[in-house]
């Protein structure tokens, strides 16, 4: 029985160890494999280039940073975006996308919204929260908390922004010298809803600002892009929406199916934006809404992130995301173009954000005047949030 015994504890023993390497080390390795940034020399960024770039007001829709177990606070060596690099590349403006719900075996096609949930298995395998564990809302709250926590250890480089005159503040302070970046929340789908209308108000209270109705699932909201039968808004959805509009938040339609993008622009009256998308005609696949439907979305006085991966583009190097917003602005016009990376959301890139400089070169190079440019990089971006944020 003694030896028994002592074999057991040496088992229990050798067991946690191999629990406490795998929770230490495999949220990195897993985050490594899925947010890539391709091996490249330095970019050649003119001195031209790159004085331009150091006067805009550059502005990000979307980015899945508050995912992953690393603190955004320190510059990392893996994934895209932290605030050293976001200071590094003269990012004013990061909305950080919560990511709620992701199916195993994701494609773009179809997902049934019974198959198993990638987040759940990350959510435990980095120790969030027990809540968090079965709990999609949860799982937002957590996420908005992560971002509120960076910003009061940040001394002053980050600040969480809600509200328009805290925007007008942060440019202010920038313009006057000020090293401080500004990150919004948004979350990636309206799963944490729960098909509780009453989650809306605690995702608000949470700093929520920027809300998309699906992800890669339908949901009680309605049918995404990814899901199956082209579903419109449900009764729920037509709920939110309508709320979405009340409380002077931002409806982000990326993911959503075609027919919840035509129910959407049916009932409402404010500008919508797609937060990190490519442009049908210039890449043809179903990720990016056709084109007809864009021009419409962008009527209400909304905005297309045009995202920096290859899936949307065709093409991810800083020419190729060029050459898509050059395409966004034939398209829909030069007011209605945007920047919507999807850094850190499981996508490969071919520069990180302390290199959009990369980006500004690539549009001289695509003919666009400082005009335009300044209008893409951020400054149509500020003009839909100063209309909608209170």
């Amino acid at each position: 029985m003694r030896v028994f015994r002592k074999w057991l504890g040496r088992l229990l023993l050798l067991v946690g160890l191999a629990v406490a390497a795998f929770l230490i080390f495999a949220p990195g390795y897993v985050e490594k494999s899925r947010n890539t940034v391709a091996p490249h020399d330095p970019f050649d960024v003119s001195a031209e280039a790159q004085a331009l770039h150091d006067t805009l007001i550059v502005g990000d829709w979307h980015a899945d940073t508050l995912l992953w177990k690393r603190n955004p606070l320190k510059r990392a060596n893996r994934g895209q975006v932290d605030i050293p690099r976001l200071i590094e590349g003269n990012v004013a403006l990061q909305v950080f996308t919560a990511v709620t719900k992701s199916p195993a075996g994701q494609n773009y096609d179809e997902n049934s919204a019974d198959a198993q949930d990638n987040i759940t298995l990350l959510a435990i395998g980095q120790l969030w929260p027990v809540a968090t564990w079965d709990s999609l809302y949860e799982r937002a709250l957590f996420q908005a908390a992560r971002l509120h926590k960076a910003a009061a250890d940040s001394d002053g480089q980050l600040r969480v922004i809600t509200t328009r005159a805290e925007m007008e503040q942060l440019l202010a302070d920038r313009a006057a010298g000020q090293n401080v970046t500004g990150g919004m929340l948004g979350v990636e789908g309206a799963h944490p809803l729960e098909g509780d209308f009453a989650n809306l108000q605690g995702l608000q209270d949470a700093g929520y600002r920027v809300i998309g109705l699906q992800h890669f699932f339908d949901n009680e909201l309605g049918g995404s892009l990814h899901g199956t039968g082209n579903k419109g808004l449900t009764d729920f959805g037509r709920k939110v929406v309508a709320a979405i509009e009340e409380r002077n938040l931002v409806l982000d339609l990326a993911h959503s199916s075609p027919q919840v993008a035509k129910d959407v622009l049916a009932m409402t009256d404010m500008p919508i934006i797609v937060s990190h998308t490519g442009i049908h005609s210039n890449c043809p696949v179903k990720r990016n809404f056709e084109d007809a439907l864009m021009r419409d979305i962008t009527a209400t006085g909304g905005v297309v992130g045009i995202g920096y991966w290859a899936d949307v583009t065709c093409d991810d190097s800083p020419l190729g995301v060029a050459k898509t917003i050059r395409a966004a602005v034939d398209v829909v016009g030069e007011d209605h173009v945007s920047l919507g990376s999807d850094f850190d959301g499981s996508v490969p890139t071919a520069f990180d954000t302390a290199e959009v400089a990369a980006i500004t070169q690539a549009l001289m190079v695509q003919g666009l005047s400082e005009p335009q440019i300044r209008k893409v990089m951020g400054g149509n971006m500020l003009r839909v949030l100063r209309e909608r944020l209170k």
